[in-house]
């Protein structure tokens, strides 16, 4: 199958390109941009005229459901979901039901990605057995098994101990640890930011310091150990300043944001809104500002979309007793975007920090128009409207505040291996 996709503006960071060309395709496999292969004769033609190519984007983070709760969601409809935003690459927490800390998990979430065929599914291995914090998992066995870092998903490790033994570990492996920097004690159960909001509507918080407090005692270990770690969804100006240190005295470190945490905070909980309910929490306007400031000075390598779909009823209990987490694969492109109308970023620097620089925090061949790399590919248009509606959603989980907004930019096709998996009706 040969495909050449023609008048559209492509644009790939990695490789540093920002053009409007033709871009051809061979068996799956970029074979080349500008100007067509000897002999090649097209059998599609897609014309991309006004859009924009880029490389597939990457999802640092997206709770499938499967294997364990698949009453919220399965890898085939959440796949689907994240081929519709454009997603070809997707990175599963290891926080399923059983937990990923043996192969046989980790090679089942592969078969059953690779089965439904919307999408690439790499997961993370647990960090510790059953994400107890006791005993260290066989990263060996994981890694063998297809696992591109480990991580004890939304659980801290209590014991620094143990935690310094599992980054030596990692660290003799080649993997990285992915940390979501909550201290524990100080969370104490919160389910909001800790300031003047979460007082108004008497909700127990969690301050920053939970998560500066975490953020500053792993910077601590990787002085230590030399592991290689990312912090998932930074949500305080405060951690990201420490991070930024950090990064700047030379420890190997990145972080990510969510990209509802560049435009939501503690004002959007008034009313009770559980749809808003998420964790880490949402934070003030200042830290809101400080999370985009970190994108575009650098600091902030990575959006992610925190896909964590729910079943209707798990956001219909008071807000404390609700499930945190946002439906996030089919607005991840378009918030993004709001961000580059927002002069933050150009549009390059987004399309990177959904492509090549994921990728690179996962050590994996993705988020790129290389020759010879697989055609993984998403194509938009940045000035097409769109509203987000229970109709349209292909998620299991609509549990999303974005419900009814309007969005500007939407995926018209996405190509996976150089098979279109997803093209706007």
């Amino acid at each position: 199958m040969r495909i050449e996709i023609i008048n559209g503006r492509i644009i790939d960071p990695a490789n540093e390109i920002d053009i409007s060309q033709s871009l051809f395709i061979t068996d799956g496999k970029i074979t080349a941009i500008g100007t067509a292969p000897a002999d090649f004769s097209a059998d599609e033609t897609i014309d991309a005229n006004g859009q924009i190519v880029c490389p597939g984007l990457v999802d640092l983070r997206a709770h499938l459901r499967e294997p364990g709760e698949e009453h919220k969601g399965t890898i085939a409809s959440e796949t689907r979901a994240a081929a519709r935003g454009g997603i070809t690459t997707l990175c599963c927490p290891p926080n399923t039901h059983p937990i990923i800390d043996t192969p046989a998990v980790a090679e089942l979430i592969q078969r059953h990605a690779e089965t439904a065929g919307f999408a690439r599914v790499v997961p993370l291995g647990a960090l510790t057995q059953k994400l107890e914090g006791d005993a260290i998992t066989e990263m060996h066995a994981l890694k063998k098994a297809g696992c591109v870092g480990v991580s004890n998903a939304m659980k801290p490790i209590g014991d620094t101990l143990i935690l310094r033994r599992a980054m030596e570990y990692a660290a003799t492996h080649d993997l990285s640890v992915f940390i979501h920097a909550e201290d524990s004690a100080l969370s104490d159960k919160g389910c909001v930011h800790e300031g003047a909001v979460g007082s108004r509507l008497g909700l127990p918080g969690i301050p920053t310091a939970a998560e500066t407090v975490a953020v500053a005692a792993t910077l601590a270990l990787v002085e230590e150990t030399g592991a290689r770690v990312h912090f998932s969804m930074i949500s305080s100006k405060r951690a990201l300043q420490k991070i930024a240190r950090a990064k700047f005295d030379g420890l190997p470190i990145s972080c990510d944001v969510s990209a509802h945490h560049l435009h939501l905070t503690e004002i959007d909980l008034l009313g009770f809104n559980s749809q808003c309910h998420v964790r880490p929490p949402l934070r003030t306007q200042r830290d809101m500002e400080g999370l985009r400031k970190g994108i575009t000075d650098g600091v902030v390598a990575a959006i992610c979309s925190d896909h964590q779909p729910h079943e209707a009823d798990a956001k219909l209990a008071p807000f404390g007793a609700t499930e945190p987490g946002i439906s996030a694969l089919e607005t991840l492109l378009p918030l993004a975007l709001r961000v580059v109308d927002d002069g933050v970023l150009t549009m390059p620097q987004m399309i990177r920090s959904l492509t090549y620089q994921p990728a690179a925090i996962l050590g994996i061949e993705a988020g790129t128009l290389t020759i010879g790399q697989h055609a993984d590919i998403c194509i938009f248009d940045p000035e097409r409207y769109w509203t987000l509606d229970s109709y349209s959603i292909l998620s299991h989980g609509h549990n999303t505040p974005f419900l009814n907004w309007e969005m500007k930019g939407e995926v018209t096709r996405t190509l996976l291996g150089g098979k279109t998996v997803y093209e706007c009706e």
